[in-house]
């Protein structure tokens, strides 16, 4: 079995090891109907814990890849097999080199104009193989939606990579999931911001170390209220390994 599930504090998450990631891809590719691939953080994982449509998005996706270094602990600190975190950067490299490799297709769904075309130009240099086949920018009218869903339905992409500028974020593919027939999706953010080379990515050695949210904090000092829910999170966790089997 490529992957194994556990859950923390009443959420799955995903062990996958890198090495099997190739096969989980392909495998997801072949089911029908519409696949989400979540990027799980430890705030979105607090979220998920709560009954409503964010919870029953993140529970309900076919691959979920945890991102914070907190969710390992506490998966470790839950007596729970142990699983890989992943840096959704590399992870998206890794998933678009899969594609590559295969000859599969893409669809870009996010960002403004001018990022979007800079994002596409950089992507069709680095992955050749990789046919983009359709592009959409986001914080777009509610008027052209259906048009965007037509398009993404009518083309089956083999990937949507969707990113800023989608309000919706991890729930836009699953509120809308019966309008699709057999593509994945996959939020992250940051990505055409990345491609685009106009947001700098956190450094692998700051990720590895589990430091990003003091560059989210440098960035928006509001963010250092998010000690309130992790302090939260290591209570729950205190309480889970008490009295929960």
């Amino acid at each position: 079995m490529a992957i194994e599930r556990i859950s923390v504090i009443g959420v799955p998450v995903d062990i996958c090891e890198p090495q099997n990631l190739e096969r989980e891809i392909l495998a997801l590719l072949d089911k029908p109907g519409t696949k989400r691939i979540v990027f799980l953080s430890i705030w979105n994982l607090l979220r998920a814990r709560h009954r409503g449509d964010f919870a029953d998005c993140i529970k309900s996706a076919d691959l979920i890849l945890p991102v914070s270094k907190s969710i390992v602990k506490g998966a470790k600190f839950l007596k729970k097999d142990i699983p890989v975190r992943y840096n959704p950067f590399e992870a998206t490299i890794q998933i678009l080199s899969i594609l590559d490799s295969h000859y599969k297709t893409l669809y870009l769904l996010g960002s403004n104009k001018k990022t979007l075309a800079k994002t596409e130009h950089n992507l069709r240099d680095t992955f050749p193989s990789l046919r983009i086949i359709g592009r959409y920018v986001g914080y777009y009218p509610k008027s052209v939606e259906s048009d965007i869903v037509s398009a993404i339905y009518k083309a089956q992409p083999s990937l949507v990579l969707v990113s800023d500028g989608i309000k919706e974020k991890n729930c836009w593919a699953y509120r809308r999931r019966e309008q699709f027939s057999s593509s994945m999706f996959l939020y992250y953010e940051d990505a055409f911001g990345i491609f685009s080379e106009r947001v700098k990515r956190v450094s692998e050695k700051t990720f590895n170390k589990g430091h990003e949210i003091f560059v989210e904090v440098a960035h928006n000092p509001f963010k250092i209220f998010l000690i309130f829910p992790f302090l939260w999170y290591r209570t729950v966790l205190t309480w889970y390994r008490l009295f929960r089997k």
